[in-house]
């Protein structure tokens, strides 16, 4: 964990360059100290079909989705939303600047017991 899921709207396209913004997401989060480089996933989903604001095709979003193991206090996951809303902020001010945008963020912590996963990418890692 954890899981960062971005939606955005189609006419994001050739303004966001995913992969170099993945790469600095990742970075960012194992920086957090919370989250080991082996339980971050990313992905991105185009959303084709989307209304913002009045419909004016001119208008942006983008949300993004985090999901995180359970066991870390209120106040770590606050300082993580904060931290991670900060570089999102920063990485889209450009965007800001020069288009009608909406940005939103939320964590959530997953069920503690209705969570089931299985990963051997942390011993691929620690090799």
């Amino acid at each position: 964990m954890p899981h960062f899921i971005v939606e955005y709207s189609a006419n994001l396209d050739g303004d966001v360059d995913f992969p170099d913004l993945f790469e600095q997401l990742t970075t960012v989060a194992q920086e957090t100290g919370v989250f080991p480089l082996g339980g971050i996933r990313i992905r991105a989903h185009r959303c084709e079909h989307f209304r913002v604001a009045e419909g004016d095709p001119e208008n942006r979003f983008i949300q993004l989705t985090i999901k995180v193991g359970t066991g870390r206090s209120e106040e770590t996951l606050k300082e993580v939303g904060d931290t991670l809303h900060a570089f999102f902020t920063e990485y889209l001010s450009s965007l800001f600047d020069t288009r009608y945008l909406s940005f939103g963020l939320e964590l959530t912590e997953l069920h503690p017991t209705l969570n089931y996963k299985k990963n051997n990418i942390h011993q691929k890692l620690a090799k």
